[in-house]
């Protein structure tokens, strides 16, 4: 896909997670490599819902701006999933509500925050990793998502949000949206008994759609 209908994709896809209500105000962040091996990411304090593709922010591979407005103040998370996924071609961050609340549940497991609900939900998420509370900036988060990024394309922030890489930007979003709605259906059935899927359905399906 080449640069131009890269951005207009970005503008698109962000746009319709705002107007669902997956991302509110200017929080939330999307980014997507070019051919070049440069990225395109949303500015800083931009709201989704209204993206112009030609202020889009362009960065190299340390961060630094080489065209558009200033990116987001959260690229070093992008930058992190990156270095240790170079098969991905997109990186979206939201700060969606039911996966926010599963991350500030006191009882959940870090290494398996929401349970295999569905299959579809193995098959674009896999591994859910959640990691514990930085605050926003916090330079340590960084190495945190370097240091599991490898073995989780989908990663969930305490206290702030999911981070959710894909080989291309539609992958990345469906998987966000897939995310949210199963936190949300979790949240649901909490306090109920239910069915997951067992370890030999997720070994078919992880072999059949790896993540």
């Amino acid at each position: 896909m080449n640069e131009t209908a890269l951005r207009e994709q970005i503008c698109l896809l962000g746009k319709s997670l705002f107007d669902r209500g997956f991302t509110v105000g200017s929080s939330g962040n999307i980014s997507a490599r070019t051919d070049d091996g440069n990225w395109l990411m949303t500015p800083t304090n931009s709201c989704l819902g209204r993206l112009d593709p030609a202020r889009l922010s362009v960065v190299d591979a340390n961060g630094d701006l080489l065209s558009g407005d200033k990116p987001t103040k959260e690229s070093f998370l992008h930058l992190s999933m990156y270095a240790q996924r170079p098969e991905a071609g997109a990186v979206v961050h939201l700060h969606s509500t039911h996966s926010v609340a599963v991350s500030v549940l006191a009882d959940v497991d870090e290494e398996t925050p929401i349970p295999p609900i569905t299959a579809y939900y193995v098959m674009k998420i896999g591994q859910l990793k959640l990691l514990p509370y930085y605050a926003p900036g916090d330079m340590s988060l960084a190495n945190a998502v370097r240091e599991v990024a490898d073995r989780h394309h989908a990663i969930l922030l305490a206290n702030h949000g999911p981070i959710v890489a894909g080989k291309t930007l539609e992958a990345a979003v469906y998987a966000s949206e897939e995310l949210e709605e199963t936190a949300k259906l979790f949240l649901l059935l909490r306090g109920s008994k239910i069915t997951v899927l067992d370890s030999a359905q997720i070994a078919e399906l992880q072999v059949k759609w790896p993540s």
